[in-house]
């Protein structure tokens, strides 16, 4: 536990200090259900700060998947004020806003609007999407640098790199050699100035590649194996002043998805972007394996397209969504190519997540099936007090003639009765925990089928 021994080493004069790493650790009695719950609870009441602490989440739209790189301002106008009547609450522009970027071999580094593409600039768009009665959210890469740039051009020795030897790239990208103080202050400022410019109230923070080639300019020979752990303190300063010069925006982690999952990042980013592999039947996995560290309030899960852009494999809108919700829920697709039927099933899906998400994003999280142990998935939420519960079941593929079945729940009391799904039927806490729910019959016919339950205490 705590710095990786390969190609570290920190010279420590005499009288200087060096800080390792903290390490979190949790004990439990019961398991590791008990063991989540607790670090969930540190994670959300000890570690994260500030008004987004304990906040409700916004459900968002992203653009990216909807429009990649090729948009302009009335194509995300038309996107907000689709999603804006959809109940969607806040529109996110993802990359390709700035200097000339139009594919991912440009222009990082290059944090000024692209007037082509959006010529009011930001500011415009932001106070175009909050007229829907929206909120403004925008993506940056700011750790990174193109080859291709006006920054790189100006400062080729920014980046991280071995003096006469050669760069690799990695997704057409360099890193920012974020040990230096001047490149660290280079970065606070364009950020800074970009989110002073518009009413922006949300970050999605990427980080899109490993570090190649690790070295400094401005470390002596020395010191050239501390650079790694200097890249990361270089970053948590510009990541301390950039969220207390803008405590009301909520920051988003990303590092092509869960890349770089860890307490340090949540201390300065309550919730991440789980992964960049939005398809329904992986994210069951995705979700059950972050969930046994970080709680749902965290992770971030949107409904994407189908066929899925990863996996090509098409799966219903209802059984996406019931996945989704088991986070921080949103969207990644055009709702504006949407036929009004499909636009029905998210507003629903909208309107049920809006009435469940204080339950999902704060309750007590309880595993219930494993998608690592078979076909079927199911989680459950479960309020404080044991007085509300909403429980997600997920079936993979269908085999015929397969046999009726049941699954228990747990985190309830025992001694009292609960309403399923606000209809006449009534439940014991202990019926539901010792016998437990019946699947139905319905999700027996075909593949990726999913059921949401919501229990209320009597």
């Amino acid at each position: 536990m705590g710095i990786n021994p390969f190609d570290f080493n920190w010279l420590l004069d005499q009288g200087g200090e060096f800080q390792t790493p903290e390490v979190v650790m949790v004990y439990s009695g019961n398991g590791l259900g008990e063991m989540s719950r607790t670090y969930h609870k540190l994670y959300r009441n000890r570690l994260a700060r500030g008004k987004h602490r304990n906040a409700i989440r916004p459900i968002v739209i992203n653009n990216w998947e909807a429009t990649y790189f090729d948009f302009n301002e009335e194509k995300l106008k038309a996107l907000a004020k689709d999603a804006s009547q959809l109940g969607i609450e806040l529109l996110v522009l993802d990359d390709g806003w700035f200097g000339k970027r139009n594919s991912d071999n440009s222009s990082l580094g290059d944090w000024f609007v692209n007037k082509e593409k959006l010529p009011g600039g930001l500011k415009s768009l932001a106070d175009a999407v909050n007229e829907y009665g929206m909120g403004f959210g925008l993506w940056f890469e700011p750790e990174m640098i193109s080859p291709d740039s006006d920054l790189y051009r100006t400062h080729p020795d920014w980046c991280i790199h071995v003096p006469d030897r050669q760069r690799s790239l990695g997704r057409n990208q360099l890193i920012l050699d974020l040990t230096r103080s001047d490149v660290q202050d280079a970065v606070i400022k364009m950020i800074s100035d970009v989110l002073s410019s518009a009413n922006i109230t949300y970050v999605k923070w990427d980080m899109n590649r490993n570090m190649s080639e690790i070295g400094s300019d401005l470390l002596p020979p020395e010191r050239q194996m501390e650079t790694a752990h200097r890249y990361i303190l270089g970053l948590y300063r510009i990541l301390e002043s950039i969220t207390e010069r803008f405590p009301e925006i909520l920051f988003e982690s990303c590092s092509g998805g869960g890349g770089r999952f860890d307490p340090g990042i949540l201390y300065y980013m309550p919730q991440n972007w789980t992964s960049d592999d939005t398809d329904g039947v992986e994210r069951l996995k995705i979700q059950f394996g972050t969930s046994i560290i970080y709680p749902c309030s965290v992770m971030t899960a949107h409904v994407s397209a189908a066929p899925n852009h990863q996996t090509g494999r098409s799966t219903s809108m209802e059984f996406r969504g019931d996945v989704a919700m088991a986070g921080n829920f949103g969207y990644e697709l055009d709702v504006t190519k949407m036929t009004e039927e499909e636009k029905e099933v998210i507003k629903e899906q909208v309107k049920t997540y809006k009435e469940i998400r204080q339950l999902v994003q704060y309750g007590d999280f309880y595993r219930l099936l494993s998608p690592f142990d078979g076909n079927v998935t199911a989680w459950m939420y479960v309020s404080e007090d044991k007085k509300d519960a909403v429980v997600f079941f997920y079936k993979i593929l269908t085999t015929p003639n397969d046999a009726l079945y049941h699954f228990q729940l747990t985190g309830l009391k025992e001694d009292v009765d609960y309403t399923v799904n606000g209809d006449d039927t009534v439940i014991s806490g202990a019926q539901l925990m010792n016998y437990g729910l019946n699947v139905p019959t319905q999700l027996g016919w075909g593949d990726f089928k999913s059921k949401r339950y919501r229990l209320k205490m009597k």
